[in-house]
């Protein structure tokens, strides 16, 4: 049993002797979801030729406690997850770390089900609120705790949230380790290439809402020996009329090497791509999207610049259990980009995408519920490296996506979704396949009164 797992189960026995302080009990929450995913992954004639397609249904649990009385209040949160694999066989299952969707068993085929169990504990003083446990799930610009597939990533350590001043919220911590979103091993930190363990991601910044239409962002994050990294945001909504609205949206990253980064095993391989110092983080990312808003209509338009130096970097442990090299499904990673969609991501260096996409909400037209986008990402002047250093790439990206959500009767909250993605990339650029992405998920959410 993991040393944190066990003195979960020891606070969890303290707090039931204050199960019955008001607040603990009457303030809690349960639910189960349940997500049904089929997963068709086809890189086309590319040099990685596959043909993925499976199919699964995963169930999470969350119990969220109140808090119990007192100056400090004390609570507990927990989590238990299970995939069930539905079919596809050895011959559509992949071991990538980049798509994995479900575990691998020995003779390289979807293990039959899977688990994981896990919670937090958690405090409140006046307006501040600490978790500590190993089913947290940050949602932040430094740090976008993964949900693409089946079930989510979970990551172990503490964070903090403040609001004790008005209208600013801060937020800091530390992570230690992860566990992905197909496997129910827990996995050292590191980054996209990196075959060496990190046990110690740092973090902290805010959200000062200057405004009620204009809010800006700082945080700052350290993954100890790989890198460091600065984020700036700004986010304005300029009401034009009762249903219409102009949306600015600026983000930008500065990255830079730490510790042993570039030494063997805490190399970072700047996603496949160019690299001024081989293996070392060092980047600059800017982007800057304007939505305008009318009725149902929402028109997105947007520019992205990766820096020339080296490729955007982010957590992604791929395969790297407690230090060690192992394909076990800890794969997949988000990152806080507008480019970030269904196949690619775009932060290869000197990448300048554009990128466009248009959403309408069916409410409109007395079909609420129905909702619909369609996106297109072009990238130019990405730099080649290897055989084909000193060449210039170009990619792109479409993706469709419809939504419904059931509004009334016995299936409310019953939600589908089908997403359609193609990416096509030059025929020499590094480590990319032509691909052509289908999925198609079923949603419902069951909350215990």
């Amino acid at each position: 049993m993991k040393k944190s797992t066990l003195a979960l189960a020891v606070t969890v026995a303290a707090l039931a002797q204050q199960a019955g302080a008001a607040g603990f009990i009457e303030d809690s929450k349960a639910s189960v979801s349940s997500r049904t995913m089929y997963f068709d992954n086809d890189l086309r004639e590319g040099r990685r030729a596959s043909d993925q397609r499976e199919t699964a249904t995963g169930l999470k649990f969350d119990y969220l406690s109140g808090f119990t009385q007192g100056t400090v209040g004390f609570g507990l949160d927990l989590q238990a997850l299970v995939g069930i694999h539905l079919g596809g066989g050895i011959d559509h299952h992949t071991t990538s770390t980049t798509n994995s969707f479900f575990p691998t068993d020995t003779d390289g085929s979807s293990v039959d089900n899977w688990s994981r169990v896990g919670g937090n504990l958690k405090a409140r003083f006046s307006k501040t609120e600490l978790r500590a446990g190993n089913a947290l799930a940050p949602n932040l610009p430094i740090l976008v705790s993964n949900d693409g597939r089946l079930l989510p990533t979970a990551y172990e350590g503490g964070v903090v949230t403040s609001k004790e001043i008005d209208n600013v919220t801060l937020t800091g911590g530390q992570l230690t380790q992860s566990a992905g979103r197909a496997t129910s091993n827990w996995s050292d930190l590191s980054v996209n290439g990196g075959t060496k363990g990190s046990d110690q991601f740092r973090f902290a910044g805010g959200d000062w809402k200057v405004t009620k239409d204009l809010t800006l962002q700082y945080y700052y994050a350290n993954l100890e020996n790989y890198y460091k990294q600065h984020f700036l945001g700004l986010v304005h909504v300029l009401p034009i009329a009762d249903d219409q609205s102009f949306k600015t949206d600026l983000r930008y990253f500065n990255s830079s090497s730490d510790g042993k980064n570039g030494d063997t095993g805490y190399a970072f391989n700047n996603n496949s791509g160019y690299a001024k110092n081989p293996g070392e983080v060092d980047n600059q990312t800017w982007s800057a999207m304007f939505t305008y808003t009318l009725g149902g209509s929402a028109f997105l338009i947007g520019h992205q610049q990766v820096g020339d130096d080296g490729g955007m970097v982010f957590l992604n442990q791929g395969s790297v259990v407690n230090g060690r090299n192992r394909n076990e499904g800890n794969g997949g990673s988000s990152v806080y980009l507008f480019t970030d969609s269904m196949v690619n991501s775009f932060t290869r260096a000197g990448e300048n995408t554009t990128f466009g996409q248009y959403s309408y909400d069916f409410a409109r037209l007395g079909v609420p519920g129905l909702k619909a986008a369609v996106a297109y990402l072009h990238a130019e002047d990405i730099k080649g490296t290897g055989a084909v250093a000193g060449r210039e790439f170009s990619e792109w990206e479409r993706d469709v996506r419809v939504d419904y959500v059931i509004q009334s009767g016995p299936l409310k909250g019953f939600g589908t979704t089908v997403r359609h993605g193609s990416y096509r990339a030059d025929a020499d650029l590094n480590n990319s396949s032509n691909t052509d992405q289908t999925r198609v998920i079923f949603n419902y959410t069951y909350a215990f009164k």
